[in-house]
């Protein structure tokens, strides 16, 4: 069965050392971690280190590197320092640049950045970005031309945005170090409506097997054993479950439950 991560999107209300021991203690295989760069402090990796470490669990991702025509990238290094030295696989990326070829050029610098470490550099595609598809992130991360570059594959943006499964499986697995995973109802939001986007993708995500995603297809089209960050923000499972414990086991054990049957 693929690895599963816990992301920070379903605790979004608790730190980074809350968020590692939810993940340990709904029985994850690794956790992604927000980082905010002006706000974290050498106490933080500290304690986020020793939590790691205390947990035995793996750090899949930091997030989230968001390009911007106003944006620092000395905060945008300060991420990728700081998930190399809590050891992250990979960091998360999204551009809200309308000049693509200046995202390109930015995520090239970040990967250049990231050489030390061999952090991989993911963008992520949707609606709610100016890197609206598959499509659009492809021939950015064309021009970035980097082996650090990657692509990050979310369902319920896969949906909305009318994005090829097809063209999904036929991409090289390289590219693809890591996949979210969720699922969402079969309803999608106005494009041209921001905040209706956002409500979908932060608090409407559902349940593997219990929303209308083509699930089991994307799932088929990933490559084999890819390591899955089950990125479900939801604000039903908030209220449902106000413990992050309790909240990550609940994921968890869905998740699971659906791999077993579609794996």
């Amino acid at each position: 069965m693929n690895r599963l991560s816990f992301a920070s999107g379903i605790v979004p209300e608790f730190g980074p050392v809350e968020t590692i021991r939810a993940a340990f203690a709904g029985g994850f295989d690794a956790v992604g971690l927000w980082v905010e760069p002006r706000e974290w402090t050498e106490t933080t990796t500290r304690e986020a280190r020793a939590a790691l470490a205390d947990t035995g669990l793996e750090l899949l991702d930091v997030e989230v590197i968001w390009l911007k025509p106003d944006s620092a990238m000395d905060d945008h290094r300060r991420i990728i320092d700081i998930g190399a030295e809590l050891g992250a696989r990979n960091v998360l990326c999204v551009s809200s640049n309308p000049d693509d070829a200046v995202t390109a050029a930015q995520l090239a610098a970040l990967c250049r950045h990231a050489e030390a470490s061999g952090i991989r550099v993911a963008l992520e595609f949707g609606i709610f970005t100016a890197v609206k598809n598959l499509a659009s992130a492809l021939a950015v991360l064309d021009a970035v031309a980097h082996p650090l570059r990657a692509l990050l594959i979310d369902p319920i943006h896969v949906d909305r945005s009318g994005s090829s499964i097809a063209q999904i499986a036929g991409l090289d697995p390289a590219l693809l170090p890591y996949a979210q995973f969720c699922d969402a109802r079969a309803e999608r939001p106005d494009p041209a409506d921001f905040n209706a986007v956002i409500i979908d993708a932060i608090d409407l995500r559902q349940q593997c097997g219990a929303g209308a995603l083509p699930l089991a297809e994307l799932y088929r089209a990933l490559p084999r054993d890819i390591p899955l960050s089950v990125e479900l923000r939801s604000k039903a499972l908030r209220d449902a479950y106000p413990d992050a414990g309790e909240r990550a086991r609940a994921v968890a054990d869905a998740t699971r439950a659906w791999l077993a049957v579609n794996g």
